[in-house]
């Protein structure tokens, strides 16, 4: 399966941290962590709740290099958000990597909301 790029329209979306950023590990036996290809840097997992304007929840780990300043109960906007589809043993399902994660209310006040 070809791992192709699917750009996400976040801006009807509302994310909502739930759990704090936390390093992605590669390998449990070793602890090895995943790092970004390009940068060498860390790359960080945060669980968020997402609600659409139907008011339909879900939860969604987005990937995101280095680690994010975010915390359990902030509603943030991802920046470049893209979701990739996978398949392993039989299982599929999507990623999910954002360039930044920018606090609501920065991008409201930017808007000039």
């Amino acid at each position: 399966m070809r791992n192709i790029p699917i750009p996400v329209d976040a801006a009807r979306l509302q994310f909502i941290c739930v759990k704090a950023p936390c390093p992605r590990i590669v390998n449990k036996e070793t602890g090895e962590l995943k790092t970004d290809k390009t940068s060498g840097q860390t790359v960080y997992e945060v669980l968020f709740s997402v609600e659409d304007t139907f008011g339909k929840i879900e939860l969604v780990k987005i990937n995101i290099v280095g680690e994010p300043p975010v915390s359990p109960g902030d509603e943030v906007k991802p920046v470049g958000l893209i979701g990739y589809v996978w398949e392993l043993s039989g299982r599929w399902g999507f990623s999910y990597r954002a360039s930044a994660l920018l606090p609501a209310t920065a991008t409201a006040e930017a808007r000039g909301v």
